[in-house]
């Protein structure tokens, strides 16, 4: 696909802050992911290492090193001279990506129900709570990297490690441009499904659980995918 080359001014890009607990590389990865999911880095805009690290407070090296491995994933793409262009995708690419999700999480989040211990409530609800928390708050990126802790960490009761590992690269590649546009109630609606999800499988009401998946997994082609217009197609 060819494109005109648009650099990015990073000044107002709102990064999470690195915290530490991975490799510099990996915790640079990890918020970038965060911020493309988000939409927060725009389809079709070049972002230069050296920008971005300073919004890191890093070097360009480990920026670098980790927006290759973005590009490996296919998020970005490499343009020569100038930086990493963030890779554009098609509502029909979207609209894949969500089938497949659903195809995958709704059965298997309904199998958990006679088997979610109470361990893995202690576990789960304060990240819940962190979801909510940043919808609260205005945080999006925030938003972002607890729901896919929260929903990696609830499949993985399920003790299917590639179905993880096939789910967590599916919300790589997602977009959720209407979150940073989502009016606060809604956005704080959206994050309480989860802490309503834990209660319906405390509860052992599979029925409920399902169709409140289907639901939750619906807002990632409805009200949290606003597009920008230079990017549809």
């Amino acid at each position: 696909m060819s494109a005109v080359v648009k650099s990015a001014d990073v000044d107002g890009l709102d990064l999470p802050p690195l915290r530490g607990y991975r490799s510099l590389r990996e915790e640079v990865a990890n918020a970038l992911r965060a911020a493309l999911v988000a939409g927060q880095m725009r389809p079709g805009t070049v972002y230069s290492a050296p920008a971005l690290a300073a919004r890191f407070d890093v070097s360009a090296t480990p920026v670098r090193e980790a927006m290759l491995d973005l590009a490996k994933e296919g998020l970005v793409e490499v343009v020569r001279n100038k930086g990493f262009r963030v890779t554009v995708l098609s509502d029909a690419d979207l609209d894949e990506i969500t089938e497949l999700r659903e195809l995958i999480e709704v059965p298997t989040v309904v199998k958990l129900v006679p088997n979610v211990s109470s361990d893995a409530f202690v576990r789960l609800r304060p990240i819940a709570q962190q979801i909510v928390d940043a919808a609260r708050e205005g945080d999006v990126i925030g938003y972002v990297e607890a729901d896919r802790r929260f929903h990696l960490d609830l499949l993985a009761l399920a003790g299917n490690t590639r179905l993880v590992e096939t789910v967590s690269d599916l919300r790589k590649r997602s977009r959720l441009y209407g979150l940073t546009q989502l009016e606060a109630d809604r956005l704080v609606a959206s994050a309480e499904e989860h802490l309503k999800l834990l209660d319906l499988l405390d509860a052992g009401d599979a029925e409920a659980v399902e169709t409140l998946m289907r639901q939750h997994l619906s807002h990632v082609r409805g009200s949290w995918a606003g597009r920008p217009e230079s990017v549809r197609t």
